[in-house]
């Protein structure tokens, strides 16, 4: 039987192949005593030429943050901790959520991978990311050909491996800072009881303490690296839109436009990402049956096999993700060649919201100021509303700060309870939630629209570029 190296967790020093050509095993990392004990190889043994590394991906063909990004983060990230008496921090990454359980591990590692990915992240030792799959890691893990941010990736063996590494690194009593995931939805830190559980009982004299809000606190204002990701997401969106209207013609099914938006978006090289609240359904139809027109549906309701049929309203929610950054969209298309009148009256007043929306979205307005201003010309119209406000966007969404209900209505969250005095800083990016409808003509049709925006001075600037004109099907 070979002999393990528990230096480097490889196999040997090396084997030869028939050739006589010296090989050596995988890209297999340094363990530590307690580490190596794990009666579990760390990686799979690959033999590999001798100098040989991963092949890197251009940065024309995957989209990548910088280096000078990385430490920013870091150094932020750092003090944090130091501020805060941590001594480092396990990042416990899911795929919950459309994936945004890895926010927070993504933000920190640069690494996105889904399948059972966790971190650890050190005052003074670059960070480790473990993912569980040990056959998607030969002969290398794909993910060191796509980030340079992360040399160390491991094969996850469980909350043993974690905790066997804080023990090599003298930290089995420290002060360890967990990292899940919450968002203005989710507004609690969201962990896999089970993996906590066995992290506490591996290391009982460790003192544990949330610190997610840290991590919620840096990414709430955007870098300017952040923002170009996001600018090109915003661009693709747009064409997003285009593939919308030109794909919703009588006759289709739901599920073929659904299926065309999509592939746009991964076409033009946004990451597949299948968050889509599209419905469709009949402007005019009987007043004793309700169609869901005010909002877009969520999987399975959406996408039906249902074709389109002239007089549809087409509404969708989307987000586009570039890079791992979200924007989002709203848009609405009717099926036809003309706009029925009261839903065009509809759609003005949502146009009034958005370019209000833009004007206020300058550093220093008040979250209270921006939404009175919003909400102002719906109230002189006598609409109503399904959601009309805003919601922060980066990696999550939303992300703080998010207000799309009334005072008093819905989570607290997401009502602006208690930050009507908060203001805009530049950099915050800003999805719209404007969802209109009149009660007085039909309760269950209405617009939805949206841009996003970035706050700065003078106004937000918009990455999307939605049409202030509702589109035309057909």
């Amino acid at each position: 039987m070979t002999a393990i190296d528990t230096t480097t967790g490889n196999s040997g020093a090396g084997n030869q192949d028939p050739d006589g050509v010296q090989m050596r095993t995988g890209l297999s990392p340094k363990l530590g005593p307690a580490a190596a004990q794990i009666p579990m190889r760390p990686y799979p043994e690959h033999a590999l030429p001798p100098g040989a590394h991963p092949n890197v991906v251009a940065p024309e063909h995957f989209p990548r943050l910088s280096a000078a990004e990385r430490d920013r983060r870091w150094d932020g990230l750092r003090k944090r901790m130091i501020f805060g008496g941590v001594d480092c921090l396990i990042l416990l990454g899911t795929d919950m959520y459309w994936d945004m359980g890895l926010a927070n591990l993504r933000y920190v590692t640069g690494v996105g991978a889904k399948m059972g990915t966790k971190g650890l992240f050190f005052l003074d030792a670059d960070p480790i990311v473990y993912n569980a799959v040990p056959h998607m890691s030969r002969p290398f893990h794909a993910q060191q050909t796509v980030q340079d941010w992360i040399s160390d990736i491991r094969i996850l063996r469980g909350p043993t491996e974690i905790a066997a590494e804080l023990r090599d690194r003298g930290l089995d009593r420290a002060r360890i800072g967990i990292v899940g995931f919450s968002s203005a939805i989710l507004s609690a830190s969201v962990f896999v009881d089970a993996e906590l559980q066995a992290l506490r009982a591996a290391l009982p004299e460790a003192r544990f303490v949330d610190f997610g809000y840290a991590l919620e606190e840096m990414r709430m204002i955007k870098s300017e690296e952040e923002l170009a990701l996001m600018r090109q997401g915003g661009q693709v969106a747009r064409k997003v839109i285009d593939a919308m209207v030109e794909g919703a013609r009588p006759g289709v099914r739901e599920a073929e436009l659904y299926a065309d938006m999509v592939r746009t978006q991964i076409a033009n090289g946004a990451e597949p990402n299948i968050f889509n609240l599209m419905t469709s359904g009949p402007v005019e139809h009987p007043p004793t049956e309700i169609w869901h027109l005010l909002h877009g549906s969520d999987q399975p309701a959406s996408p039906t096999m249902r074709p389109l049929a002239e007089g549809d309203n087409v509404i969708s929610e989307f987000h586009t993700k570039y890079g791992g950054y979200l924007v989002h969209t709203e848009y609405t298309v009717h099926v036809g060649s003309r706009v029925p009148a009261r839903l065009q009256r509809i759609w003005d007043v949502a146009v009034e919201c958005l370019d209000i929306s833009q004007d206020m979205m300058r550093p220093g307005v008040t979250v209270r100021e921006l939404l009175e201003a919003l909400r102002r010309p719906v109230a002189k119209a006598r609409l109503e509303w399904v959601e009309l406000g805003f919601h922060a966007m980066g990696l999550v969404s939303p992300e703080f700060p998010t207000v799309v209900y009334e005072p008093g209505f819905g989570i607290d969250t997401a009502n602006g309870s208690k930050i009507g005095d908060l203001e805009l800083e530049e950099g915050m990016a800003f999805g719209n939630n404007i969802d209109l409808f009149d009660p007085t003509w039909k309760p269950d049709v209405g617009c939805v629209l949206s841009d996003f925006m970035v706050v700065r001075e003078g106004g937000a600037e918009l990455l999307v570029g939605t049409p202030r004109t509702i589109g035309l099907g057909g």
